[in-house]
């Protein structure tokens, strides 16, 4: 009796309050310790966010003046002795006829005071160098004003569109500006008659480049990296599902298909600029394939595409649920048609969702395609994949490099482009992600 008491014997008071305060105390610190947790994760969160606006602010806030830009307008009498001779209305004739002797006559008539061979040429170092191509496409798609006094808006130089934006300061001693007092009194006659004026900068969305601030565009790197990325798509996202297909599906699991996928998970880590060398040893040294060519860049980012499309594929077949297989297995239906008409309908929004990332990621790199040519100056616009052309990032690595203080401006402006090519290309991502999802 005795010891079956001993067994029920309760604890002190004290004793069982000194655990209890201790099991408080744990559960205190846990709390906090959770606490202090979320609150680490809150803080990392903001600071990410607040850089990333920090980051794009200044971005658009250096980039938005960009799509604006400065125009004087000009009487200019359409002479026709200067334009078409012999009135043949020939529009090769009305092209090639000497526009700036036009405007530099409308600058004089406008600002007489101003002689001497150094004066002139000051004064119409105010007017852009490409002014006389503006009014000669204007005049040939209008032949009928040959022989009128028209007024024209016609571009100003880079200098005059930075100082009218307040980039230039005017205050300093002439020898330290860039522009003089004579050019800064025109300037100022300019603005007081309403001459000068800011229009839309639709040159900047139309043009190829120039080593003219006032008249480089990036319409030729739009069009090269569309042409670019065509041809990576094409030959990433097809030989990236076959490969996935393969490996997950059909592959044998010994030692050859291991090494096969740890080298397909280093490709995804090999730094890009050795895509660039195997591209300039490859096509352009064996194949003697085009520099510069849209159809060369795209090769090169394909290959470094191909194993982020493989791995995203691998993922995405590898999130079907095998019941799918087994059934269509156990109703008659061979391997490949499980394949074809399972797996990959279930799978294809992952491997899309994945290949149109890869291709955002390709479209960001500029170190492989700078060791394949493409960093060379483009004028014109690229007719086709063969044609020489250039990239976005690539524009935007010309433009940084470039002394001029218009290019800073135009550099950002074409950061902000490629930003939303790359949105554009993300929401396309999501959209298909969500249009295509089964959830099991």
């Amino acid at each position: 009796m005795t010891d079956v008491a001993n067994k029920f014997v309760v604890e002190p008071f004290s004793a069982s309050t000194e655990k209890h305060e201790k099991f408080n105390r744990l559960l205190k610190k846990r709390y906090a310790a959770e606490a202090r947790f979320k609150m680490w994760g809150i803080l990392a969160v903001s600071s990410a966010v607040v850089f990333l606006v920090l980051l794009v602010g200044s971005i658009i806030l250096q980039g938005s003046s960009a799509f604006v830009t400065t125009k004087v307008e000009l009487e200019l009498n359409l002479d026709p002795a200067v334009i078409d001779p012999q009135g043949t209305k020939d529009p090769k004739v009305i092209a090639s006829a000497d526009y700036t002797a036009l405007i530099r006559a409308a600058m004089q008539k406008k600002f007489p005071e101003v002689t001497g061979r150094q004066p002139i040429r000051q004064m119409m170092a105010l007017i852009s160098s490409g002014a006389g191509y503006e009014v000669a496409a204007h005049v040939r798609d209008n032949p009928d004003l040959i022989g009128q006094t028209i007024r024209f808006e016609v571009l100003t130089d880079d200098l005059v569109d930075m100082l009218r934006k307040g980039y230039i300061d005017r205050d300093v001693a002439e020898g330290d500006r860039k522009l003089n007092d004579l050019q800064l009194g025109i300037y100022d006659t300019l603005v007081a008659d309403g001459s000068l004026s800011a229009a839309m900068n639709t040159e900047l969305l139309t043009t190829g480049d120039s080593r003219e601030p006032e008249n480089a565009g990036l319409w030729g790197a739009v069009v090269g990296s569309l042409y670019t990325l065509i041809v990576t798509l094409g030959i990433a996202f097809p030989l990236g599902v076959m490969a996935a297909v393969y490996l997950e599906e059909f592959a044998p699991k010994n030692k050859l298909t291991d090494i096969i996928e740890v080298n397909i998970n280093n490709l995804a880590a090999v730094p890009s600029i050795v895509f660039g060398l195997l591209g300039l040893a490859v096509f352009l040294n064996f194949f003697g394939m085009p520099r510069s060519a849209p159809i060369v860049g795209g090769l090169v980012l394909a290959l470094q595409a191909l194993p982020i499309i493989i791995i995203a594929s691998r993922a995405a077949i590898k999130a079907v649920p095998p019941s799918i297989r087994e059934a269509a297995l156990g109703m008659g239906a061979s391997p490949i048609q499980v394949v074809m008409h399972h797996t990959l309908p279930l799978s294809m929004p992952g491997m899309l969702t994945g290949a149109i990332l890869g291709m955002a990621h390709a479209l960001g790199e500029t170190a492989p395609l700078l060791m394949i040519g493409m960093v060379a100056f483009i004028v014109d616009i690229p007719g086709g994949f063969t044609s020489p052309a250039t990239v976005l990032p690539v524009q935007i690595y010309l433009w940084a490099d470039s002394p001029e203080r218009a290019f800073v401006e135009k550099t950002s402006a074409a950061i902000m482009v490629l930003l939303v090519f790359l949105v554009c290309m993300n929401a396309i991502a999501i959209y298909l992600r969500k249009k295509f999802e089964r959830k099991w």
